[in-house]
């Protein structure tokens, strides 16, 4: 039988498994995060995000082609992941089968009785691989992560093939189109680069059959080394020479722009010929097979010859606008993003520690502009000392804890930080008793994270900081980075999955799971008696460990039977897995779940898994023929593929879920149609979601979406300055040369003027002049600076632009909001003259500035508006107070609606009646539905849906039109319905509607709905400290029983004081019989005093008994007290003391009140009696 003819049968054959799989479970649309931004910039080859996917974009726009319309293009570029991943599969099937066959010693030929250790082998792995977590994920979106790991699987299947063909004639072949490959990954993702040390090793094994340690290491230092040049040398020095030439040229040789990149590309071209055919005369082999593999390499990276092509086109997304050598250079190296540093740099308490008192400074990058009026390259940035330099003290190695955005998670999680006083103030008394109040209160356990942080920023400047020491920096790496952002996802994969909840330190959510009892219960505490959201949540897969020691035992035998096959698999698994982390250097927390990154090592782990095959097939041959131990083994591995197969199906299964899509076009159909309207959105959910709409589905064009992240760079200002689609461009005073990089970039508030309010278009010439008096050199001057002195200070300092007044007045051209819609013609006795905004009394970013000048310059002529998702005063202009809420937007309105202090999140006014209309246009891509999968974004973007329907329907009900209130409630409910959704206390002022427009029924239902989400929690938790008090971990779980606790007694409070005393006490009664495990937690004086409230309705419902004992109990708490009290009680103390015992008579005199309505006359005298021997005692 031939090798090669049922291999490629049966690597086929499970490939079509897959893409079937992966087909009936593909997004008909796009999904959330990233995809929307892929699918647009694929299908119109525009510029995502750095590093950039060009080979990937290009792709996806052929797929695109196959949509039979604008609505389909979405679905083709998934299906292109799902084809991906389906190849994927198959080069995982054949890699497999090379190993075994490797390791068996089968040649061309393969006898009978090895088609099934070498093909069983194959399919296990390969279908084991199929059906994981991660890598299904990735399968069904149009994300790089599929066709990157195809490239992985490609490239490491190629190695093994350049293997099993060493020897042969014409073998290196393979190695070219390895590098061609390898080129083709930069077109991808970086993901597939990691399987080079794997190939070197591959290599060296075939090479060197006689095993030395020493040049094993050797090896291995060589082969990452490769990695390392490719990656970090050889493509970032080719663009660093594009770009040195270009300026060169144009710039020393006056020659015109583009002629140095010209020039290189010819440089590069003629250097290769030259080289080539001197091998080739030298017979110089190696040589000549280096240069080979350095030109398929660049050949396959010649697909980022797009990203310059296109961006030079001016495509409407355009993200960083690298339209030459040195700005690509940029987005190759990710100069946009926050450095990080691997193996020495600053700490997070870099942040408190303030400027280095020797190198304040440090340079910038000079980023270099095309001038068309000079025809050269100019400088556009105070690069020279143009950064503020990280203090020095504050450097280490290994800085794992780096990110100061991230600092008060590092000391919530990882401790707090030794400090003392500064050596300069070791003498202030004040300082120093401020100092060691507050250690002894971190001392007693009184300082929260919170407070600790905030103390830290307060006093920085007379403290000095210990930083992270190396130790603790490599805790954090192991703990982790390793372990919750590499193992927790390992397990995830192999072992199973507590649930799809993000992960933040608790043991409620984001967990792995074995299935094994002994096991979960001793990292997660009890699992019996698991609320119904825990059991039933979608992605709770269990697989009781069997694929994770599955590949433990492949692992093992593979170890034992042939390191030299074992090793390049191994070290596949290490850096795709720990070797990545180490690179992440990964802050506590990341926005969302990372497993998807890592499906690279669950590939080499699942070939680990196909191996364990051949394990159980040798152990049964120890007991049975031949035949059968082949029919048992695959009996027993089939396993692995079928539990995670079922197991995974339904929370990965996205077939007809269009929930991200129609949030998107929610958004925008919340907007006032062909106003040329301007939208500021915030996060990755809302700008990609309306670029998908408005690119691909052309839905809602006219609408300008603004990004408030992105504005902060010179390009992207740019961008909205042309015209998109039937977007008109945007207004602006600032010129580019006034936004450009590293200039204005931040501008500092001086307070000179504080007597008058300046009109916003004049703070905008102020801001926008390049006079010298609105510089910070103007400022220095007149504080008696010399040219000596300035001479120190930074120019990026010295130019600087400063306001004298954070006190702006927006004046209202109240044509404009009539013309513009703004505001209807019936409220324009509403419009208010003008709108004073208090700006920060620090200073202002760039993207600030430039969201200013285009409020200014707008003039009320188009409608602004916010999509929300921040709170932040600065993400609405410092304008909160004039905001109306239109279906899911905010618009900006000249009509004043102070905020709530008791509610401020509800900002706005409502015009019921246009968002009436609005709602009703909405669709809801099938979010009632059964079938779908609700994922954590689609349940988390329900949050706004839910909360301004309720919003909309109490302002129906204050008009008094109850009918479109019940309307817009049941809406809320049937298109979101509270099972699926969850976020239960969002739909807790949904009982109190429907009660006032006396609809008695469906709020008791909501109530019973919501309370048994919540006694379920209780009841788990109760449940676990009574059957395991022993080893219930209170620490863990107590945040969540305060927090369920609290939401539960609220609600039966709540239906107390609509007047629901008699519906409610059975509740209460389960309640208190749930909840008194809880009263040390609280305190029992706390916990039964909290209860006071539910005597009444016990007694109403003539629950007598347990009236009078909660009655009887709070009593004698409250004299216990009182008895204490008293006995305290002496001449220093009196006043204070006097006044606590007046406030225990007052709860007593309340619960007496309270049981006077209810109680028989000797009993309710017999309390009076008691409670006036204390009354008059006192």
């Amino acid at each position: 039988m031939s090798f090669s003819k049922y291999n490629k049968i049966f690597g086929i054959f499970c490939g079509l498994i897959a893409f079937v799989i992966y087909s009936l479970t593909v997004e008909p649309t796009a999904s959330y995060w990233d995809c929307a931004e892929y699918i647009s910039t694929s299908a119109k080859l525009q510029i995502g995000h750095p590093p950039g996917a060009p080979l990937f974009q290009m792709l996806g726009a052929i797929f695109s082609i196959l949509a039979l319309n604008n609505e389909q293009i979405a679905y083709t570029v998934n299906m292109m992941s799902v084809t991906s991943s389906a190849f994927t599969i198959v080069f995982l099937f054949w890699s497999i089968s090379l190993l075994v066959k490797k390791i068996l010693g089968i040649g061309k030929t393969i006898k009978k009785n090895e088609v099934m250790k070498v093909f069983g082998s194959s399919f296990l792995g390969a279908l084991t691989f199929t059906f994981t977590d991660s890598f299904w994920f990735n399968a069904v979106e149009a994300e790089v992560y599929a066709m990157a790991t195809l490239i992985l699987s490609v490239l490491f299947w190629l190695g093994l093939k350049w293997e099993s063909e060493f020897y042969d004639e014409r073998s290196d072949k393979w190695l070219i189109l390895i590098s061609f490959v390898v080129g083709l990954s930069f077109g991808v993702h970086f993901m597939g680069l990691l399987a080079l040390p794997s190939i070197g090793l591959i290599y060296y094994f075939k090479k060197y059959s006689e095993f030395n340690f020493k040049k094993f290491l050797i090896a291995n230092i060589i082969s990452v080394s490769i990695l390392l040049f490719i990656f970090k040398l050889l493509l970032p020095s080719t663009l660093k020479l594009f770009g040195y030439l270009e300026v060169f040229f144009v710039n020393d040789l006056g020659l015109p722009f583009n002629s140095g990149t010209i020039f290189t590309g010819f440089l590069i071209v003629l250097t290769l010929y030259y080289l080539f055919n001197y091998s080739i005369k030298n017979r110089l082999y190696l040589f000549n097979t280096i240069l080979l593999c350095l030109t398929f390499i660049f050949i396959g990276f010649s697909s980022w010859l797009m990203i310059p092509i296109r961006s030079n086109a001016d495509t409407v997304i355009n993200e960083n606008s690298p339209k030459d050598a040195r700005s690509l250079l940029a987005y190759y190296n990710l100069e946009q993003y926050p450095e990080t540093y691997l193996f020495y740099g600053p700490m997070f308490t870099d942040a408190y520690a303030g400027q280095d008192l020797d190198e304040p400074y440090k340079d910038d990058k000079p980023k270099y502009e095309k001038d068309y009026t000079l025809n050269r390259y100019v400088i556009v940035n105070d690069w020279k000392n143009g950064k503020i330099n990280s203090n020095k003290n504050h450097r280490g190695f290994f800085p794992r804890m780096w990110s100061d955005n991230n600092a008060l998670n590092y000391i919530k999680y990882y401790g707090f930080l030794d400090f003392e006083i500064k050596r300069e103030f070791k003498d202030n008394s004040q300082i120093e008793e401020i100092v060691n109040d507050f250690k002894n209160e971190i001392n007693n356990g009184d300082v929260s994270a919170e407070e600790f942080n905030e103390f830290l920023s307060n006093f920085s400047s007379y403290i000095n900081i210990e930083k992270p020491s190396f130790l603790s920096n490599l805790n954090y790496f192991l703990s982790f980075q390793l372990g919750y952002m590499y193992f927790r996802y390992f397990m995830w994969n192999f072992s199973g999955r507590q649930n799809d909840n993000q992960w933040k330190f608790d043991v409620e959510n984001g967990n792995w799971l074995s299935g094994i009892k002994y096991i979960d219960e001793i990292r997660l505490g009890s699992q019996e008696n698991l609320p119904s959201d825990s059991v039933n949540n979608k992605s709770r897969n269990i697989y009781f460990m069997i694929p994770f020691l599955f590949g433990i035992l492949g692992l093992f035998m593979l170890l034992k039977t042939d390191f030299k096959t074992f090793w390049p698999v191994f070290l596949l698994f290490i850096f795709t897995g720990i070797a990545l982390k180490f690179y992440l250097n990964e802050r506590i927390f990341e926005p969302r779940e990372r497993d998807y990154a890592l499906v690279g090592s669950f590939y080499a782990y699942s070939i680990f898994i196909g191996l364990s095959f051949l394990f159980f097939f040798k152990k049964m041959k120890n007991y049975l023929n031949e035949n059968y131990s082949s029919l048992i083994s695959l009996i027993i591995v089939s396993a692995c593929p079928l539990l995670l197969g079922f197991n995974n199906w339904d929370d990965h299964d996205r077939s007809n879920r269009y929930t991200a899509q129609t949030l998107a076009k929610a958004y925008l159909d919340s907007i006032e149609e062909d106003k040329q309207s301007i939208i500021f959105t915030i996060g990755d959910n809302d700008t990609f979601a309306l670029w998908y709409a408005q690119e691909i589905e052309e839905h809602r064009t006219d609408v300008r979406t603004i990004n408030t992240s992105l504005i902060a760079t010179d390009w992207y200002m740019d961008q909205m300055k042309r015209k998109a689609y039937k977007s008109d461009p945007i207004k602006s005073q600032l010129t580019h040369k006034q936004y450009a990089y590293g200039i204005r970039d931040y501008i500092k508030y001086e307070e000179l003027i504080d007597s008058v309010r300046w009109d916003l278009k004049d703070f905008m010439n102020w801001i926008s002049s390049d006079n010298e008096r609105t510089k910070y050199k103007f400022l220095l001057e007149q504080y008696g600076y010399e040219k000596s002195d300035l001479s120190e200070i930074p120019k990026f300092t010295q130019n600087m632009i400063f306001y004298p007044t954070n006190k702006i007045r927006f004046y209202v051209n109240k044509e404009n909001v009539l013309n513009s819609g703004v505001v209807k013609k019936e409220n324009e006795n509403l419009i208010v003259d003008y709108i004073d905004i208090d700006l920060p009394e620090s200073g202002l970013y760039k993207n600030q500035i430039l969201m200013l000048d285009i409020l200014s310059k707008n003039d009320w002529e188009r409608p602004i508006y916010f999509t929300g998702g921040s709170y932040k005063d600065s993400e609405y202009l410092w304008m909160k107070n004039y905001l109306q809420l239109d279906g899911l937007v905010y618009k900006l309105v000249p009509i004043e609606t102070p905020l709530n202090p008791e509610n401020p999140y509800q900002m706005g006014r409502i015009d019921a009646n246009t968002m009436y209309e609005i709602v009703k246009k909405w669709k809801w891509g099938n979010s009632e539905s059964d079938k779908i999968y609700h994922d954590p974004e689609t349940r988390k973007n329900s949050i706004t849906f839910r909360s301004n329907l309720h919003r909309l329907a109490e302002e129906f009900i204050s008009l008094g039109d109850n009918s479109k209130a019940l309307e817009i409630l049941d809406l809320s409910f049937e298109k979101l319905p509270i099972e699926y959704f969850g976020y239960y206390s969002l739909s807790e002022p949904y009982i109190n509607s429907y009660y006032k427009i006396g609809e008695k029924e469906k709020s008791k239902n909501l109530f019973k709905k919501i309370e048994e989400k919540y006694h379920e929690q209780i009841y788990y938790y109760s449940n676990s400290m009574i059957l395991n008090s022993n080893k219930f971990n209170l620490e863990k779980h107590a945040e969540n029983i305060f927090t369920y606790n609290e939401r539960l007694r609220g609600l039966l409070e709540n239906q107390i004081n609509i007047g629901e005393e008699k519906f409610v006490s059975e509740f209460i009664v389960k309640y208190m019989k749930s909840t008194e495990i809880f009263k040390d937690l609280y305190g029992e004086y706390d916990f039964y005093n909290y209860m006071k409230s539910f005597i009444k309705p016990l007694y109403i419902s003539e629950k007598v008994t347990d009236a009078r004992n909660l009655y009887e109990k709070i009593k004698g708490l409250i004299i216990s007290r009182l008895n204490t009290l008293i006995s305290a009680n002496d001449n220093s103390n009196s006043e204070y003391i006097n006044d606590l015992i007046a406030q225990e008579l007052e709860k007593y005199e309340n619960i007496v009140n309270i049981i006077s309505k209810f109680e028989n006359k000797k009993y309710l005298d017999s309390e009076i009696i008691d409670y006036e021997k204390y009354y008059n005692q006192f």
